[in-house]
């Protein structure tokens, strides 16, 4: 079985703003302070761009992971697909798509992961990771709206959290 989900985000700002946002490494790692995440190999501070890999430390249900993720299309400001090359999923793609909307930016997620472990992957995709997942990018959402309604600094020029 495959989960797949969608989180529609509306923010008060351009769809260039929220764009370059999502791509910042500093602002993914603020957003996910909860459980620790950080950039420890590959692009590791400023905006991740096509072709380049992330590698994802962080705390999840009590165990530390590690995930390298690679930005697999990129057209701006409109969209950009992160997938899973090494890590905890049999299979993980996340794509982010912006548009213009009357309040400023539609942002919408899209995201498909399959567990490993057959049977028991299954099963917990359907008690635990769905759900989970869900929240979490939920959260982070939430957090780049408030990063972006303080009108923090143009993450181009700023600098990621160490």
């Amino acid at each position: 079985m495959t989960v797949t989900f969608r989180l529609v985000t509306d923010l008060a700002t351009s769809p260039e703003r929220a764009f370059a946002l999502s791509l910042d490494v500093g602002a993914h790692e603020r957003s996910m302070a909860a459980s620790g995440e950080r950039a420890v190999a590959g692009t590791t501070s400023g905006t991740i761009g096509l072709g380049e890999t992330v590698t994802w430390r962080a705390r999840h249900f009590g165990i530390v992971w590690r995930m390298t993720s690679r930005v697999t299309a990129l057209e701006a400001p409109g969209r950009f697909v992160d997938e899973q090359v090494r890590g905890p999923f049999a299979r993980f793609r996340h794509e982010h798509r912006f548009t213009a909307s009357a309040g400023g930016t539609r942002m919408v997620d899209e995201v498909t992961l399959t567990a490993p472990f057959g049977p028991l992957g299954r099963l917990a995709e359907r008690l635990v990771l769905g759900r989970y997942l869900r929240r979490l990018i939920a959260d982070r959402n939430a957090s780049l709206r408030s990063e972006l309604e303080r009108g923090g600094q143009d993450p181009a020029s700023s600098p990621s959290v160490s």
